[in-house]
């Protein structure tokens, strides 16, 4: 019989589909919803994808664990709360406002969201070019803004700032680009200011600084108390001088804390699973981003009114943060 190269080729594939579909069913996949490449959610995603995927095993399977870039907070509620995605980083404000029902979610609440564990600070930063006159969010009126997409935590906290300090949204020109566009058009003065809500140093705000002066508006004051008595997830905290190229000055500001969510859809094991391979490697979280080092087993149940998955409070009880 006369074996031709398409035979053996057909052969081949068929080998290699099968190898695929026996590799595929040996592995548990696992997505985690991040945010935007300019932003912190994203390298600590990927390399929690990757830490998971070294260490986890569920049903006797290795776990093939990947970070997505998404849209945001609210928007990875959502992603949550429609079982499109196993986790997500989410905001702490927000998780609680989705879980109760509350704010963007308000007659469209998710009470099967669940928290794995809560992760780092992140920093609201409005950043503006040195010599703009913006000072404070009163000088925000008629000028041209971006708080992100509509389903980031900060396009909610935008309306808040402006509320208390007497403002509307309209009383803006609004702008919806992700943190990396955003600084790219106030380079170009094609806008005057944006919210950024993640942690620090913030890479779309650290290559602003390389080749423009910046300044940090302050975030502080009774405006600000007043915030936080209807926003309690909201911390008082001061950015450090030279967090940033020409910062030379520390700056009050305020910072909420991100959870990494999921459902209740999410099996025991796999949570289990999942969150030690995070606390189990804190240190390698701390190599890809300053702000993997303030990721603490002592804070992770600083949840919120989101319930804690029974897998990872299985995890928490073995290192006696429960009883």
């Amino acid at each position: 019989m006369k074996i031709t190269w398409k035979a053996v080729a057909g052969a081949a594939l068929a080998l290699s589909l099968l190898s695929s579909s026996a590799m595929a069913q040996n592995r548990e996949f696992f997505g985690i919803a991040t945010g935007g490449t300019g932003g912190t959610y994203y390298p600590l995603g990927g390399m929690l994808a990757q830490l998971i995927s070294n260490k986890a095993t569920v049903n006797g399977k290795k776990v093939s664990a990947t970070a997505e870039s998404a849209g945001a907070s609210v928007g990875n509620a959502k992603l949550l709360g429609n079982n499109d995605i196993e986790s997500a980083f989410v905001a702490a404000d927000i998780l609680d406002a989705a879980y109760n029902g509350r704010a963007q979610f308000e007659n469209n609440g998710l009470p099967q969201l669940r928290a794995l564990a809560a992760l780092y600070p992140e920093t609201v930063q409005l950043i503006t070019r040195a010599n703009s006159d913006i000072n404070s969010i009163a000088d925000l009126k008629g000028k041209s803004i971006s708080s992100g997409s509509p389903g980031s935590g900060q396009y909610q906290l935008l309306t808040d700032l402006l509320e208390i300090n007497g403002l509307k949204r309209s009383d803006v020109k609004e702008d919806s680009s992700s943190f990396t566009q955003a600084v790219d058009k106030i380079k170009d003065g094609n806008l005057d200011a944006t919210l950024i809500t993640a942690g620090v140093p913030t890479a779309a705000v650290t290559d602003f600084a390389q080749a423009h002066d910046l300044k940090i508006v302050p975030l502080s004051g009774p405006s600000i108390d007043k915030l936080r008595e209807t926003q309690p997830y909201y911390a008082k905290v001061t950015l450090p001088a030279n967090t940033y190229k020409g910062q030379t000055e520390p700056v009050d500001t305020i910072a909420v804390l991100a959870v990494w969510a999921t459902n209740d859809k999410l099996s025991d094991e796999a949570a289990y699973e999942v969150t030690k391979a995070l606390f189990e490697n804190l240190d390698v979280m701390g190599q890809v981003h300053s702000q993997g080092k303030t990721i603490t087993l002592d804070n992770a149940m600083e949840v919120g009114t989101t319930p804690i998955h029974p897998g990872a409070l299985k995890y928490y009880k073995e290192k006696g943060l429960v009883k």
